[in-house]
């Protein structure tokens, strides 16, 4: 997220790890919807009592199905609320639906595998690169030069092989449209036109069960938002919480 995190003037961003990956070790409850939420919720409060300010929630594709959960539960800590790319039809039934399952089986047997293979074949720069690029859309060169280094650098920072299947689990098994009903908030929503893991007619349907909308479609990006089109993004959000503010 670093990229639109670059592009947001006058605020401050602060971009956590998700627990289990990057610097932050898995939490004991497991990597279950609820622990991340708990997890964020917890992380809200606590930056809400440094800054004394509430924080504006943005979540993209895994992240959008936490912050969404978090202000359906939580309502009263989220008052305006972000989704990036979020993940609106479920992984195991959509378009996506025999990647989805080879992915799962990929990370099931990465974990019943011993240590050293298991860590090998998880972390496996081809498999990472091939993951690469299916998802990247732009015909930028140097960009898509970018946009495969960082996954090469960040995508296997997982703490260990059971925290990173459970996790590929339960984002596989949620999506954002389970608490639509609940999300009357101010929200704006980020999407691309060319996303194949949340195509955009399941998003256009969830947009329209919000009460409280405001929709920016993106054409000829997909999933990649975030270092494709990280520019309008940053623009979305801080054009969003300029007009609430």
């Amino acid at each position: 997220m670093d990229l639109i995190a670059g592009d947001i003037r006058g605020r401050e961003v602060i971009v956590p790890d998700l627990p289990g990956f990057g610097r932050t070790p898995p939490l004991e409850s497991g990597s279950g919807l609820k622990s991340f939420v708990d997890y964020l919720l917890a992380l809200h409060a606590e930056i809400t009592r440094l800054r004394q300010t509430v924080p504006i929630m943005v979540g993209h594709s895994f992240g959008s199905i936490i912050v969404s959960h978090l202000a359906a539960a939580h309502p009263e800590a989220v008052p305006e609320l972000v989704l990036i790319n979020p993940i609106t039809s479920p992984a195991l039934e959509g378009s996506a639906r025999f990647l989805t399952a080879l992915t799962r089986i990929y990370y099931s047997f990465g974990a019943w595998l011993p240590e050293r293979p298991g860590r090998a074949l998880l972390g496996n720069r081809l498999i990472v690169r091939a993951m690469s690029e299916v998802m990247a859309t732009t015909a930028d060169r140097g960009l898509r030069r970018y946009v495969h280094d960082q996954h090469a650098q960040h995508f296997s920072s997982f703490s260990d092989r059971k925290s990173l299947a459970e996790a590929f689990a339960t984002s596989v098994e949620h999506t954002v449209t389970e608490v639509a009903a609940d999300l009357s908030m101010p929200t704006l929503v980020i999407a691309g036109d060319r996303d194949t893991i949340a195509p955009i007619g399941p998003t256009r349907a969830f947009v329209a069960r919000l009460s409280d909308v405001e929709f920016v479609e993106l054409p000829g990006v997909g999933h990649l938002v975030h270092y494709e089109r990280s520019a309008e993004a940053a623009a979305a959000i801080m054009s969003f919480s300029a007009g609430r503010d």
